[in-house]
Parts: C-alpha cells; structure tokens; sequence
C-alpha cells in the first residue's frame, strides 16, 4: 500500500470526534491533513486575507461578511473588476483541495471535498456521526458551556454545514448513499474507530 496513492474524505457531525480520527488516520496512512489548513492554502492561491475564509468556512452567505463592516478589508481594487461572485471563494477553496490531492496522499475534513474530488481514481469518503448525548458531552467540555447552550451550538453549526454543502454539491449532506462508509464513533470510541476505518480503507485499497 506505501507505493499508493491515499485520498480520504472524512465528514462529520459536530462533536463525533471526526476530526480526532482523521488526524489519527492521517498519522498511521503516512497521509497530509487538511482541515483548516486548506483555508491558508485557498487564500495563497486566491491573493486573499485568510481572514476572509476564516469568518466564511463551510458558510453559504459567504458575501454576507465580505461587506460586514468588521470583515477583513480586501486590499485589492481589483475585487469588483476580477468578477468575484458568491461562488469564488468556494472555487479558490476546491482548487486548493484539488491541487492538494495531485501532490500526494491527502486527509480532508470537511468542505466538500468528496463532491471536489468525486471525478479522482481511488477517493474514500466517510462519514462519521455519534450519539446525540456524546456530541453534546464532547461540546460541552470543548466549550466549557451547559448542555442547553451545547445543543445549540450543534444546531447551528450543523445547519451551517449541511447548508453550504447542499448547496455547493446538490447533493443532501450526510446522506449515506454519497459514502463508502458511515459510522458511529459511540460504538467503539475513537480510537478503536479510527483502526476500524483504517483497517476499512486497507482492505479497499489491496483489492
């Protein structure tokens, strides 16, 4: 398997330790990881601030911000001229990921990247969800917050994510028939999870 080439894709719900695994994926398949890395990769290859990814990731509105008045000046009059629409930063974003993906065996977390990279030989996608109890515990204890507030936050980042990615693939996110696999870290915890799906992927590769 060393001499192949590893794409995986790892969505996830807020608070399933999907990130987790992909770092531990990413750390025992000799793989990159991509998370919010791909944010500083997208602004090099857009000539924009970070910033502006930063306040828009896996939002929909990303105009919406563009023109608050506490966003990030874009130092370039040439904004308006270039055509910048809605859809830009999503395009800069998925060629980072797909220039990402040319160079080497990757890991991404999130931001569409099995819609970006559904046309590349051998990509793996996952999703990864968990108990509702566990997810709010998990929030909870990240945000040092009540159970109340957690579900909250949950809520509103899983509408933000679902929304952006809706809409930029067509396709309904989480929705089992755009995987490989789907599972539930609750089951096994983290790190068992995380062999699983490694174990998973070998399989699929060696084939």
């Amino acid at each position: 398997m060393d001499d192949k080439k590893i794409i995986i894709n790892i969505g996830r719900q807020l608070g399933s330790g999907g990130r987790e695994i992909a770092l531990i994926l990413a750390k025992d398949l000799g793989c990159k990881f991509y998370d919010k890395e791909l944010l500083n990769l997208a602004a090099k290859e857009s000539g924009f601030s970070e910033k502006v990814f930063e306040q828009n990731d896996e939002q929909k509105g990303f105009l919406r911000s563009l023109f608050h008045p506490h966003a990030p000046h874009i130092s370039d009059n040439n904004f308006y001229e270039n055509g910048f629409s809605q859809e830009s930063l999503f395009q800069f974003q998925s060629d980072a990921i797909r220039k990402a993906a040319e160079e080497g065996s990757c890991v991404f977390v999130g931001r569409c990247a099995d819609y970006v990279l559904r046309d590349m030989k051998g990509v793996i996608n996952i999703f990864i969800t968990a108990d509702l109890d566990q997810r709010i515990q998990a929030v909870c204890k990240r945000h040092e917050c009540d159970r109340a507030t957690a579900r909250k936050i949950i809520n509103n980042k899983e509408g933000q994510r679902s929304s952006f990615y809706n809409y930029y693939t067509g396709q309904k996110w989480g929705n089992a028939e755009h995987y490989h696999l789907c599972i539930n870290s609750s089951v096994l915890g983290i790190e068992e999870t995380a062999e699983f799906i490694k174990k998973f992927i070998e399989n699929r590769i060696n084939k």
